[in-house]
């Protein structure tokens, strides 16, 4: 072994950041002073960006960082864990509290996470062609990508919609499309995804008609809608009406799934477009739970009991490519719900204390540079969402910095779940990363600093409340800013973007020509000449008089008064329009217009 070397000269050096915040063992300090210290005389450490003066500490020294920003320790060793640490109370075993390990207690030996990949474009005919072919290919479910003017509430042949129709999803404008869409996919058998959230209600509507159609009960269908209206006033933007209204509409689908739809999620309460906008994954984490505390809160003022709908929440969250960091964030998900559901609001089930998500593959890291990379980051991130023990999985397509998914790349994508699932082997066993000093540590710190936001979002009165202040939205567009700086510095290498730039061709992407406005419009107004109009119009009329009331308390089990649902429900089976549906709830509660961060 070499020299000792002199204690004031190790504690100036690189090595002493081994023993930051706490006191050494006498074998870490041997190691560090004669094994480590050697080392990094002969070789320094050389981080990302060292060659140009940047992630350098103050004293020279090199700094490593997660993607999100947060300082990784050379080493961690059992040291670095909380002095009570232990596997009982920290960890436990999957499928019992506080979850930090899973929620099923053989893991994936026993179900496989489902593989739902994400998918919608042009026409309600084209879009169903797409999902038979997914399902054929091995997809275990469905999700639907909505066009814009659907997301916002209006029809394809509405002067807002011109030049939008199909182009980032499927085209839906009333129960005949909806129809079309599933047309052969059995809807009892099939779980099924649906990215609406203003309108979700009408969709959702939609989707229960055709499968009451299909003779399908109602109380045997699965699968979500997203009506996670909090993060679209934090950071989608894809909002109808003031916040208070649709929070009352989201209610409504509480209490009506937890009486008539007991296995569908009638909320996927979502970091996915949080992190998409630009926060850390702490922030993503963070906000995500509290717009998940916050929807609880809003249910039980209407009465409802936590028990009754808490087990039908789900959540949905990004995967990212720092791998460790991810799969620490749901690790620490899990246990926050875990303690947000039994302490802070005395939820009794089981069931309503587990955090079930679904994952999709971080869009916003995949450039339009060297597209074929993106296979790579795709693979890395789902195998980061499967360690981290997601109940479902989506893989992004390659070329989606581009264009809509082609065929080809939404193949790829399925087979690279598949790949994950059948071959890697990181299936045969639960929490396989679980004890790992590192991972733990990192937990631990996703843990902290997320209740540390909980706290300074009670301060404010909510999330609701913290909204209006744009307090969130002002600490996700800082973030965003500083990596993109990070990433402008070269602190963060983007590989084909930033580093290893090459000239390229452009590739073959999937072109959504005018043609689907024009198909939409046709059948709209073949639709208004023939269904009732007098029909729609005494439902919709009857929809607004509830939606002008106090929805009351619920009571006995029974839907509250004015629970909106009946009444959308109703007209769906009219055919009214999403347009006409939602043009309705403008009239009662108005537009909402988000004031400037300051």
């Amino acid at each position: 072994m070499a020299q000792d070397k002199p204690t004031k000269q190790i504690a100036e050096s690189p090595v002493a950041d081994v023993f930051k915040g706490r006191k050494p063992s006498a074998s870490e300090k041997d190691w560090a002073e004669n094994v480590l210290a050697p080392a990094l005389e002969k070789g320094p450490e050389k981080p990302i960006g060292a060659a140009s003066g940047v992630n350098l500490d103050e004293n020279g020294h090199a700094r490593f960082t997660t993607i999100s920003g947060l300082p990784i320790r050379r080493l961690y060793t059992s040291a670095d864990l909380p002095e009570d640490w232990n596997y009982e109370k920290y960890l436990g075993y999957p499928g019992e509290p506080p979850y930090t390990r899973g929620i099923h207690a053989s893991g994936y030996r026993g179900k496989l996470f489902t593989m739902r990949q994400f998918s919608g474009f042009a026409s309600p005919e084209e879009t169903n062609q797409r999902y038979k072919y997914l399902l054929e290919h091995g997809g275990g479910g469905l999700s639907v990508a909505f066009d814009l003017p659907t997301l916002m509430g209006y029809d394809s042949d509405h002067p807002a919609s011109e030049g939008e129709v199909g182009k980032c999803g499927v085209a839906i404008d009333s129960l005949e499309d909806m129809e079309i869409l599933f047309n052969g996919i059995d809807l009892e058998n099939t779980t099924v995804s649906m990215t609406i959230n203003s309108p979700a209600s009408v969709l959702w509507a939609m989707y229960m008609v055709v499968a009451e159609k299909q003779g399908a009960d109602w109380k045997k269908i699965s699968g979500t809608i997203q009506n996670d209206i909090l993060k679209e006033y934090i950071a989608q933007k894809e909002y109808i009406y003031p916040p208070e209204p649709s929070m009352r509409l989201v209610v409504d689908t509480f209490e009506f799934g937890s009486k008539y739809t007991p296995r569908f999620n009638t909320i996927s309460i979502s970091g996915y477009h949080i992190r998409e906008a630009g926060s850390t994954a702490l922030q993503e984490l963070a906000f995500t739970l509290y717009d998940g505390v916050e929807y609880v809160e809003w249910a039980r003022r209407r009465g409802l009991q936590v028990d009754d709908f808490g087990p039908r929440l789900s959540f949905f969250f990004n995967a990212h490519n720092d791998f460790f960091e991810e799969i620490a964030k749901y690790r620490a998900a899990r246990k926050i719900w875990y303690q947000v559901m039994k302490n802070r609001f005395g939820g009794k089930n089981q069931r309503t204390w587990l955090m079930r998500f679904h994952t999709q593959t971080a869009g916003v890291s995949l450039p339009a540079q060297q597209p074929m990379n993106n296979i790579a980051r795709v693979a890395l991130q789902g195998l980061a969402a499967v360690l981290g023990g997601t109940q479902s999985l989506h893989t992004d397509a390659y070329d989606e910095a581009l264009a809509l998914p082609t065929e080809q790349a939404a193949r790829i994508a399925l087979r690279t779940q598949q790949i994950i699932a059948y071959e890697s082997g990181v299936t045969n066993t639960v929490d396989p990363l679980g004890g790992s000093y590192f991972l733990e540590n990192l937990t631990l710190d996703m843990e902290k600093g997320a209740l540390d936001y909980f706290e300074k979002l009670d301060s404010m009165g909510g999330m609701v409340k913290a909204i209006e202040r744009g307090y969130p939205q002002k600490e996700i567009a800082e973030a965003s800013y500083h990596y993109q700086r990070a990433v402008e510095a070269k602190e963060k290498i983007v590989v084909g973007v930033n580093q290893f730039e090459i000239e390229e061709e452009s590739p073959h992407i999937l072109y959504i020509d005018e043609s689907v406005a024009r198909q939409q419009s046709a059948k709209l107004s073949a639709l208004r000449k023939e269904r009732s109009n007098q029909d729609v119009e005494r439902h919709l009329s009857a929809l607004k008089k509830a939606a002008a009331q106090e929805p009351g308390a619920q009571s006995n089990g029974n839907l509250s008064p004015a629970n909106t649902m009946p009444h959308i429900i109703a007209a769906v089976r009219a055919y009214a329009t999403v347009g006409e549906i939602c043009e309705a709830l403008r009239e009662v509660y108005g537009t909402y217009t988000e004031s400037s961060i300051t």
